[in-house]
């Protein structure tokens, strides 16, 4: 198996921001600026910065390559309201092996995928256990009961289990869709579609898997691909109940919540929200509304965890949301970032956005009013993924774990809590962060951006 562990920096904090009723945007930064490739993820450059502000405190200098003797580190259980502030970075795991672009928590564990095809498990920030896929970079994670889903850049999506006698070996249980399935399929001229030019069976992903999504209540997953589409598995079988020709660009997020909602966003620029219909032998899933049409990207979506707003973040470092009713109505705009939204979680009553820029902004939901408490700042790469926990061993149970994985190739974990003061900046310096009312839908009149993929 796999065994090194790294050290963790402090933290340090500053500022403040609120609301105003208009809203001024920019053009969208270059490829250029971000200094990524959304097409090829194997063509994104390192980024790992020598001039740290802080090189005493640096994961770095900490780490057991730097270190002569053993390091020890503290795990996260040690952690209560008496010694750790409202927002504070309390550890970070740096593995010189990839970029880190997808995670996933469950209880005490966390799940990183990076551009290395290892998917190494982490316990009280130490490595834990690790298993490799030849299906190149991992770009998705979810994890439902005892099975562990990768979504891969190959476009294949694997399925793991983990060995009910030892915690610490995973097993490979599958692939999806199954060996049976294809065979069974490809026999049928009806089974194939036009997909780029080429003839590809439906139940199968032409181009990488961007996105896993679980609806536990239906014992659905879906997957989106940059083929387009997304598909809808029923997990108990692994079977493939339907595929949908979504989007005119690559399907970057799908997510979907209980009850018959789905959310789909694009590159194209466009949120869709789709009608799911449970029939005898599959799904059924109709177009029911475009919430969203620009010409920059639409990179991320979340859900709020009362299931009561939809949140999309863009490549231009905007957050639109909307909130969940009987309809679907305009909420307003959150305006915290200089570059492209890369991710987005939700818990409590906090919302998180992880960006291009290297930071994270923590934002508060009270009904439609949203307050940025903290801009989380220590990456030196673009914000690729996050992943939130509850904090078992906090006592008012309103404290959150927050795990970011990042280009830089680290993975940095955050005590956060609900009771922060707006706005702190754990790690920098803090710039001007917003969230701005709007009336009907919004639409970005800014130039489009090239080939975006994430």
């Amino acid at each position: 198996m796999f065994a090194d562990t790294d050290g963790f920096p402090g933290a340090t904090y500053g500022q403040t921001i609120h609301s105003d009723p208009n809203i001024s945007i920019t053009g969208p930064a270059s490829e250029d600026d971000f200094n990524i490739r959304y097409s090829s993820a194997s063509a994104a450059p390192p980024y790992i910065e020598t001039n740290r502000v802080s090189c005493e405190a640096s994961p770095l200098t900490m780490s057991p390559w730097k270190q002569a003797s053993p390091l020890s580190i503290p795990t996260l259980n040690h952690l209560d309201d008496g010694n750790v502030p409202p927002n504070s970075l309390i550890g970070s795991i740096i593995r010189e092996e990839g970029h880190i672009y997808s995670l996933a928590a469950t209880k005490d564990l966390l799940y990183t995928g990076s551009d290395s095809k290892n998917i190494r498990v982490w316990k009280n920030l130490k490595e834990f256990a690790g298993f490799k896929s030849n299906s190149g970079l991992v770009k998705a994670i979810v994890i439902s009961g005892e099975k562990i889903f990768t979504g891969h850049q190959d476009g294949k999506i694997r399925v793991w289990k983990v060995s009910p006698k030892n915690p610490s070996i995973h097993k490979r249980a599958g692939t999806l869709p199954t060996l049976k399935d294809i065979l069974k399929s490809s026999i049928k001229p009806s089974s194939y579609e036009k997909v780029k030019r080429k003839r590809s069976l439906w139940i199968r992903h032409s181009d990488a898997v961007s996105c896993l999504s679980l609806n536990d209540e239906q014992g659905l997953l879906y997957s989106a691909s940059w083929d387009r589409t997304f598909k809808c598995w029923r997990i108990s079988d692994s079977k493939c109940l339907e595929s949908i020709h979504a989007h005119d660009d690559a399907v970057n997020s799908v997510i979907s919540i209980a009850g018959e909602k789905v959310f789909s966003g694009s590159a194209d620029g466009t949120v869709k929200v789709w009608k799911r219909e449970l029939q005898r032998k599959g799904t059924k899933h109709t177009l029911t509304q475009t919430l969203l049409q620009q010409e920059s990207a639409v990179t991320a979506l979340a859900i709020s965890a009362d299931c009561s707003a939809v949140y999309c973040g863009s490549s231009e470092g905007l957050v639109n949301f909307w909130e969940i009713g009987k309809e679907l109505s305009p909420g307003g705009v959150l305006k915290g970032h200089k570059l492209a939204i890369l991710c987005l979680a939700a818990a409590g009553n906090l919302v998180f956005s992880g960006s291009a820029d290297k930071t994270i902004c923590v934002w508060r939901k009270d009904g439609s009013i949203h307050t940025c408490l903290s801009v989380l700042t220590g990456h030196t790469g673009p914000v690729k993924c996050l992943a939130v926990e509850k904090d078992h061993e906090s006592g008012n149970g309103l404290r959150w774990i927050v795990y970011s994985g990042s280009l830089d190739k680290s993975v940095k974990v955050w005590s956060v809590s609900e009771f922060a003061q707006a706005a702190s900046t754990v790690g920098g310096l803090e710039s001007h962060r917003e969230a701005l009312p709007v009336e009907g839908n919004y639409s970005s009149s800014s130039r489009p951006s090239h080939n975006n993929r994430f």
